[in-house]
């Protein structure tokens, strides 16, 4: 297998386990953790982890330049918490649906950006693959079959949480190109978040809730693996032979993956909605795996 395929595998997987993320949300919010101290703690079981990860595989993965800082700030600042603080407000403001809509402009925003920072070009292949993904989320939220209200504060948001999820494309390339590797680019992107994340939750409810059963530590730090520390290995370490721009539409898998699951674990329905939503992002798939002619 190619090293671009591998990297396609790796994006997929990507997108499959953070479509895993409902499964450990649903139980934890059960708890009593509300969604700003779920960014926290996600941020900070995923840092100490790959912290002691790092420590055991290779020291020298922990060090970073000081001129360099200004990626990981990126991706941890502007990425992940500036995304998930619009995405939750957009879901106060609006619904999920609407909110997950609103989040899958990101492949969007990473396609025009890349085009003027890294020299991406727009081809007719990606244009395409980014319009059916694009409808095939819009089916799979069933946005569709439901009624929607919208505010404009509510498309801001939205809008800013697709803005904020493209970042980690953006500033991991640049982190990339300057000697990263996946590990260090994780490690730091969420050291960086979960510091950031102190000053918007509050953190005495998480202890509190956390310490009073060993089970539940158990489960975070699985959320931290499956749904954070796995998935943003293998999204990184695609990025280094696939395209910021098809990256981001091949880890649209995750919402197929979350409707899939909760057929499955929740026994949720799945409409004709959601079925053709399916089709249509795996048919995106590949159309991205395709080599296009030049």
């Amino acid at each position: 297998m190619s090293k671009k395929n591998i990297s396609f595998v790796f994006i997929v997987l990507a997108g499959v386990l953070w479509g895993c993320i409902g499964l450990f949300v649903r139980t934890i919010n059960a708890w009593g953790i509300a969604s700003m101290e779920l960014v926290s703690l996600r941020a900070i079981v995923t840092a100490v982890v790959m912290f002691f990860v790092l420590l055991i595989k290779d020291k020298s993965l922990l060090k970073i330049k000081l001129k360099d800082l200004w990626c990981f700030i990126g991706t941890g600042i502007f990425s992940v918490n500036f995304f998930n603080f619009c995405y939750f407000k957009t879901i106060t403001l609006s619904s999920l649906s609407v909110a997950a809509v609103l989040l899958y402009t990101a492949p969007t925003f990473v396609m025009v950006m890349s085009y003027f920072l890294f020299k991406e070009k727009f081809t007719s292949r990606k244009v395409i693959a980014l319009v059916i993904t694009f409808v095939g989320c819009l089916f799979v939220t069933g946005v569709f079959s439901s009624s929607i209200s919208m505010t404009p504060l509510s498309v801001l948001t939205g809008l800013g949480a697709g803005f904020g999820y493209a970042l980690y494309s953006i500033f991991s390339r640049y982190a990339i190109e300057r000697g990263y590797g996946s590990f260090t680019i994780t490690f730091y992107t969420f050291l960086i978040a979960a510091v950031g994340s102190l000053f918007i939750a509050n953190m005495s409810i998480v202890s509190n809730t956390l310490f009073v059963d060993p089970l539940r530590i158990v489960i975070s730090v699985g959320f931290g693996i499956v749904s954070t520390i796995l998935p943003y290995l293998f999204y990184t370490a695609g990025l280094k032979e696939v395209e910021n721009g098809k990256a981001s539409i091949i880890v649209s898998i995750e919402p197929v993956t979350a409707t899939i699951l909760g057929l499955i674990v929740f026994g949720e329905s799945l409409t004709v909605s959601g079925v053709i939503g399916i089709v249509l992002v795996i048919a995106a798939l590949v159309i991205c795996n395709v080599e296009e002619k030049t």
